[in-house]
């Protein structure tokens, strides 16, 4: 995860603050220990990555987390995670209830603050929303988009799906007995 953090960073002062490509996530960095960050241009050389290591990595053996692949796994199924935008938290709150009401997903998380800039019938447009984060399985897709189509006050709202390859097995196989066949 280090490593998607790298970029280039030029230090004039004593600190840095930098916003960092994870959404919401700052680093600080001192000029004397960020030489070696400016030099590399990678996350990796930050002293606080030696740290999160030797925390992780002391980890005793029956507590190593264990990913799975999707098809390696009898106790999931094919799964995939959808976005849909709505235009509040009431209509994003509604239409997450119903969802998981009708089992057609085993979580719904609603993401304030986004803000969506788009074309729309010849102009640019720029809108405050909330992103649903639908996690399901692959096989609900199709009764999932006509269930946000019937529910959903756009006329052509946002459902896009992306496939999760792997995962937590406890987590893969909650969200396979949370949903309907």
């Amino acid at each position: 995860m280090a490593t998607t953090l790298c970029c280039r960073a030029f230090v004039s002062s004593t600190t840095v603050r930098r916003r960092s490509q994870l959404v919401g996530a700052f680093s600080t960095l001192s000029s004397p220990s960020s030489s070696s960050y400016i030099r590399t241009g990678c996350a990796q050389s930050l002293p606080f990555v030696r740290l999160l290591r030797s925390k992780f990595s002391s980890r005793s053996p029956d507590k190593t987390f264990r990913a799975v692949k999707m098809e390696a796994n009898s106790d999931t199924v094919p799964s995939i995670v959808v976005y849909v935008t709505v235009p509040n938290r009431e209509a994003g709150r509604k239409l997450a209830g119903s969802i998981v009401k009708e089992k057609l997903a085993a979580c719904v998380n609603i993401v304030p603050g986004v803000e969506s800039v788009y074309e729309w019938e010849g102009k640019i447009n720029t809108d405050p929303e909330e992103l649903l984060i639908i996690k399901t399985r692959q096989s609900l897709l199709p009764a999932l988009t006509e269930h946000v189509k019937a529910n959903h006050e756009y006329d052509v709202p946002e459902v896009i799906a992306l496939p999760i390859n792997g995962g937590s097995p406890q987590y893969l196989e909650w969200l396979k007995n949370s949903t309907r066949d």
